[in-house]
């Protein structure tokens, strides 16, 4: 048994004993001191004086009056006092604050804050001038506020951070305020303002899309060279394709991208997927002791932009695809850009998905997955009009981009894009912004999430969406006035 237990035990045995004894406080032939007469004796809280049991002061069990109480011997006292000298001194900084203390407290906790302290600075120094505990001090403060909120010192101080305030704080740092104007604006130190940086970075992290196609090769550390090299150049220049004359500006910004060779495919799946997996193992590194380490996450971050970078080649190089297949599955009522815009979408979860090493094309799987979306998407008296067309390889041509003129059909819409191009100018600045991010109508830039757009944008994903609604109201608004027909 522990020396510590030991005592313990028998300190409460002799409480129990005495207890048992029914002995009055007149009876016994030293000065007998209750809780109450220690803690003025000593000018501590009664707090204190229970703590100090805790510590080895003995008390025992007698009677004041007709009332069973704990009382302390004098000599009990005497001994404590002789071996604890520093801990009493230390109680001495518990003791009651009076008024003029308190009043000090207040002027001096004030004067620091209107020089832009935060309220763990003012309690450290005035911890120190006054002598007092920190405990002491903040707890006066809070009180003077709590009972004082229209002369509060801290009105805009609050226990917890929520973590929208966090995220807040993350947003502000990203965007360039520095840590001492974070300090100053939150009123917190700069150890703690660290702190959550840290935390809401990980979060950040931890948020990444790092789901991958895994293969075993990824294991060999050797190979690592190999799988981010450079892309292998094709062994016949590719030739450069026109784009017909009259197309919307999106459509003619296709043929900019050159179809990737097999070889050149492989490489892009390969390294993709690979920069994912060592992004990953290095994320569940975070969770071990020393995962907060800024260099480990400035890692993660390279490889995910890496990784990103490399998808949007994959997925630029094979858009014409889409458009390809969404124009078989146009009819007179059809939005054209809202297929794209879907099968957009199904190309990109297709490149999240295709494993390279299985020797397959992706433009067969991706053509699949586009069009197993469509059957979803467009209006319903097509859904079954392509669902029987003969055969796989007529569906999916191997070269379906060098036909003659694979989008001489989409001239008739050009007229309908110059009103939808005249129409978009009416937002205001931030709207076009949120409008382009969201449907990807940047040139080479995928479809963000309203989170990804808050983010950009310093706002809630929130108020990302009552402003996208109210730019999508004004477009239509706008739509109707010019007689042009969209999507509702």
């Amino acid at each position: 048994m522990a020396a510590s237990d030991l005592a313990s035990d028998l300190r409460q045995l002799i409480e129990d004993l005495s207890e048992s004894a029914d002995i009055a406080v007149t009876e016994v032939n030293e000065p007998v001191h209750s809780v109450e007469d220690l803690s003025k004796l000593f000018s501590v809280s009664t707090k204190t004086i229970v703590r100090w049991r805790d510590a080895g002061l003995v008390g025992r069990k007698f009677l004041f009056g007709n009332r069973r109480r704990v009382g302390f011997l004098q000599s009990t006292v005497d001994r404590f006092a002789a071996t604890n000298r520093e801990r009493i001194r230390r109680g001495e900084r518990f003791s009651q604050v009076t008024e003029d203390e308190k009043a000090e407290m207040i002027r001096q906790a004030r004067q620091l804050a209107d020089d832009g302290s935060s309220i763990s600075e003012v309690t450290r120094v005035l911890a120190t001038s006054m002598r007092r505990s920190p405990e002491t001090i903040r707890y006066t403060l809070k009180n003077f506020d709590i009972q004082n909120p229209a002369t509060a010192i801290f009105p805009n101080h609050r226990g917890v951070l929520s973590g929208e305030d966090k995220r807040v704080i993350f947003q502000r740092f990203r965007r360039g305020e520095s840590l001492a104007q974070l300090c100053k604006r939150y009123k917190r130190t700069r150890s703690s303002i660290q702190r959550i940086l840290i935390e809401m970075r990980k979060e950040r992290l931890n948020e990444l899309a790092l789901d991958y196609i895994y293969n075993a090769d990824f294991e060999d550390m050797s190979r690592e060279a190999e799988f981010l090299g450079a892309e292998p150049e094709p062994a016949i220049a590719p030739r450069k394709v026109r784009a017909p004359s009259g197309l919307p500006s999106y459509l003619a910004s296709l043929y900019d991208a050159a179809l990737l060779t097999r070889e050149q495919e492989y490489h892009l799946f390969r390294k993709m997927n690979y920069l994912k997996h060592k992004a990953g193992r290095l994320r569940e590194s975070l969770e071990t002791p020393r995962g907060n380490r800024s260099s480990v996450m400035d890692e993660i971050e390279s490889l995910y932009e890496l990784a990103v970078k490399t998808k949007n080649r994959i997925v630029q190089s094979n858009l014409r695809l889409v458009v390809s297949i969404a124009k078989r599955h146009m009819g007179s009522s059809d939005d054209f850009f809202g297929l794209i815009s879907d099968g957009n979408m199904s190309l990109i979860r297709a490149v999240e998905k295709f494993d390279y090493a299985r020797g397959n094309k992706f433009s067969t799987y991706a053509s699949w997955a586009i069009m197993k979306n469509f059957a979803r998407t467009i209006p319903n008296e097509f859904k079954h009009r392509d669902r029987f067309r003969t055969t796989a390889e007529e569906l999916f041509l191997s070269r379906q981009d060098e036909r003659s003129d694979p989008y001489a059909e989409e001239s008739a819409h050009q007229r309908r894009q110059r009103e939808l191009g005249r129409i978009l100018n009416r937002l205001d600045e931030r709207e076009q912004k949120i409008i382009v991010a969201r449907f990807g109508l940047g040139r080479g830039k995928e479809p963000a999430t309203l989170k990804e757009v808050g983010e950009e944008l310093g706002v809630t994903k929130e108020r990302i969406r009552q402003i996208e609604a109210r730019a999508l109201s004004k477009l239509r608004e706008a739509a109707d006035a010019s007689h042009i027909e969209l999507e509702a």
